[in-house]
């Protein structure tokens, strides 16, 4: 079977929502189930990011189109041995290669979904007023916050199905449900400062177009936040 057919095969298993094709990575050795993961969380995250940049013009849409695809890639594989750590001590029959391969597949859902919501994303960057309109900087909060909801939305999904794989393979539902937490708890803890590292992901009105920020390393996620909550109270 070729790659085209597989990854055909495996991207409809996983719009219909069926569970074995989010097992089959882990439970088979064909590297071509893997590719499709792969391929489909950097197709779909892809397009997602360029929906998200072109409100502020072509550049940014290709600029967001390779990082976000590799904000994610870079957590999965910085975390590895962290999740394939943490799965086994809660109690989960997985190795650490396993592990990653389960975030792989619950990243693909992820990458499924906000990939078909990028048309409508497209048209709401388009139509909307662009960053020198005066009305550019309300626009710019409310696109934060729209895509902030779809976002959560597609990862409360893709989490419910890695949910449902670490479930098949944990000792106790508890298990599976403290493993969740866990992984969850690792991955947005370095994906936070990951984005943060590779800012601008949403950019800002008036500033330049640039595919990262001089001061890369200059503080972290957490002291903005810190930093942001302090002014505002």
């Amino acid at each position: 079977m070729s790659f085209l057919s597989v990854l055909t095969r495996y991207s409809h298993g996983l719009l219909r929502g069926e569970d074995r094709y989010c097992l089959e990575p882990l439970e088979q050795t064909d590297r071509r189930t893997t590719l499709s993961c792969l391929f489909i969380l950097l197709l779909g995250v892809g397009l997602y990011g360029a929906s998200v940049g072109i409100w502020q013009g072509p550049k940014q849409a290709c600029f967001l189109a390779i990082k976000l695809p590799w904000v994610i890639l870079l957590t999965l594989f910085t975390n590895a041995i962290l999740n394939g750590i943490l799965a086994a001590l809660l109690g989960i029959r997985l190795s650490f290669v396993q592990t990653t391969l389960a975030l792989l597949s619950s990243f693909a859902v992820f990458g499924l979904i906000v990939g078909s919501l990028s048309p409508i994303t497209f048209g709401m960057a388009i139509d909307a007023p662009g960053p020198d309109d005066p009305q550019g900087g309300e626009t710019h909060r409310r696109l934060i916050i729209a895509h902030t909801f779809l976002i959560a939305f597609a990862g409360l999904i893709s989490t419910a199905r890695l949910y449902r794989v670490l479930l098949h393979f944990a000792e106790t539902p508890k298990a599976a449900r403290h493993s969740l937490i866990g992984l969850l708890a690792g991955n947005l803890f370095a994906g936070a400062q990951i984005g943060f590292l590779l800012r601008p992901i949403f950019g800002q009105p008036g500033l330049k177009i640039e595919f990262l920020r001089p001061d890369l390393f200059e503080g972290n996620f957490y002291e903005s936040v810190w930093w942001a909550l302090k002014h505002a109270l």
